[in-house]
């Protein structure tokens, strides 16, 4: 382009870094919002929870088809091309999201969501190593990584103002102008590079059998919340299926001469140890991602645009932490106890949050957040270092992807773990409030009197005061059954990890 020609080569690797880092940033942001708003989208769509369990499965399917053939295509089209259409087509999924009616319409928009966005994240981080050499890889990283977590800290803030003072659709609409300057930025900037004919076939037998693997596990994770103990003998035989098809998948790449996942190439026992870590930490912050919104706004009726400064306010100690953890990372030649504070920190957290009253407001929770935020700067930014560095320059593409595979994988996981045990811990605590109400008919009753008069003395004849009064009471025993419910999901997620950090701790893989 003319105009990239007046620019010093310095001030166009700084616009390429900052691409790269709006495309990533982009997709979490999207993503972010998405979890955040679910609740007003199930709303929005008149869908039950089973059904709209569907909506999330589709991302994630799409996202994991399009990261295992994002080699072939970007090696066939150049990345110019693949982004560009790539960055299109999650735009075309984001319009029909937000022009959908009904359930399965979102399912097919969030597909072609996944599709389109799922492998921004992988693509832009082996652009990184690609575009950029030694000397300016470290500050295109530092970049690359400030996109991703200022995505995160956008998300739920500017997800809660759109439905504030909008509606749910506007979730959607509010990414658009993002996703266009990335698609613009995409075509102009990025380097044309010559499509290779030598790429072979698009391999669409291992990627139907990987999709059709994938598409019953997410099946059996979706139906795993209801199915669980109605019908458990079911839910594992549809495990056992994808878990079958997924192992044939797998020997068949490790078989093959050319396979479209190179697992031969990641056998290295630190990149393997690291991969367990990613898995790990991805569980911890996906299941406290899934919960902390529900906590926050239904548990303990802190107001939804409130809840989203929350968890924005997390996301902004992530930032600055990363800010300092860039200046200080050189002078440190061990990031092991880093790691295991991060995850004692988080564990720190959870048990706070499981120890706050009914009544507790945004300002109870500060300290917890802090500890939210620090959590993913501690844990993860050291991880990534000391993961890749053991594997070679024609492995980092092939270990990026099956990480983010894993990611995706293991997110999917934590969501429908985090709605199994939500569910039915709070229909076993409300069960238990109910019986306790029942012994203690004196206190009930006089409770009753008390509120009926109350509705009373506002003008209500004595069946609505009733009524009135016996809904209050319902909500009442609603409320603290989901709290002590979330309060109990935090002490796992305490236990958990502080199990990790004792692995942590012991393993001599990365130090």
């Amino acid at each position: 382009m003319r105009w990239l020609r007046w620019l010093s080569h310095r001030q166009r690797q700084t616009l390429l870094m900052m691409l790269l880092a709006l495309a990533t940033g982009l997709e979490f942001l999207e993503n972010i919002m998405f979890v955040f708003a679910s609740s007003h989208i199930v709303g929005g769509l008149d869908a039950d929870p089973r059904s709209f369990a569907l909506v999330q499965a589709a991302y994630a399917v799409g996202s994991m088809l399009m990261i295992l053939k994002q080699q072939w295509l970007s090696r066939r089209f150049g990345y110019r091309y693949y982004l560009t259409g790539a960055l299109l087509l999650f735009m075309a999924g984001t319009v029909v999201a937000a022009t959908s009616h009904a359930l399965p319409q979102m399912v097919v928009a969030r597909f072609i969501q996944g599709v389109g966005g799922g492998a921004l994240f992988t693509s832009c981080r082996i652009l990184v190593n690609v575009l950029f050499g030694p000397t300016a890889r470290p500050r295109a990283t530092r970049i690359f990584m400030i996109g991703i977590f200022s995505g995160s800290a956008l998300g739920p803030a500017f997800a809660a103002e759109l439905i504030d003072h909008g509606v749910w659709q506007d979730v959607f609409y509010g990414v658009l102008p993002f996703a266009a300057l990335a698609t613009l930025g995409a075509w102009l900037l990025l380097p044309d590079a010559e499509p290779r004919t030598d790429t072979g076939g698009p391999a669409l037998g291992p990627l139907l059998l990987f999709g059709a693997a994938i598409v019953t596990l997410q099946a059996a994770l979706t139906e795993a919340r209801f199915d669980v103990f109605s019908h458990p003998l079911r839910l594992a035989l549809v495990a056992a299926a994808g878990l079958a098809l997924l192992a044939v998948f797998l020997w068949h790449q490790w078989h093959h001469s050319e396979p479209v996942l190179h697992l031969r190439a990641l056998r290295h026992p630190v990149y393997l140890t690291g991969l367990a870590m990613y898995f790990v930490y991805y569980m911890i912050s996906n299941l406290s991602g899934y919960l902390f919104p529900i906590y926050a706004e239904q548990a303990l009726k802190i107001p939804l645009a409130a809840t989203g400064w929350l968890n924005t306010f997390a996301a902004l100690v992530s930032l600055a932490g990363i800010f300092v953890y860039l200046q200080v990372a050189p002078r440190l030649t061990r990031k092991k106890p880093l790691m295991v504070a991060g995850l004692v920190l988080m564990a720190a957290t959870a048990w706070w949050f499981s120890q706050m009253p009914p009544d507790a407001g945004p300002p109870a929770l500060a300290w917890g957040l802090v500890g939210k935020g620090l959590f993913g700067v501690l844990v993860i930014i050291p991880i990534a270092g000391l993961t890749f560095r053991a594997l070679g320059p024609d492995e980092f593409a092939h270990g990026y992807r099956s990480k983010n595979l894993m990611r995706q994988v293991a997110g999917s996981f934590a969501s429908a773990l985090g709605a199994v045990l939500l569910q039915n811990r709070q229909f076993a605590v409300h069960d238990s409030l109910l019986h306790a109400v029942g012994q203690r008919p004196a206190e009930t009753e006089h409770w009753m009197a008390a509120m009926q008069a109350a509705l009373a003395a506002r003008g209500f004849d004595a069946a609505q005061a009733h009524l009135g009064a016996l809904a209050q009471l319902n909500g009442l025993i609603e409320q603290q059954a989901r709290l002590i419910a979330c309060e109990d999901i935090y002490r796992l997620i305490a236990v958990l990890a502080l199990g990790a950090a004792a692995y942590m701790l012991l393993q001599r893989r990365l130090p």
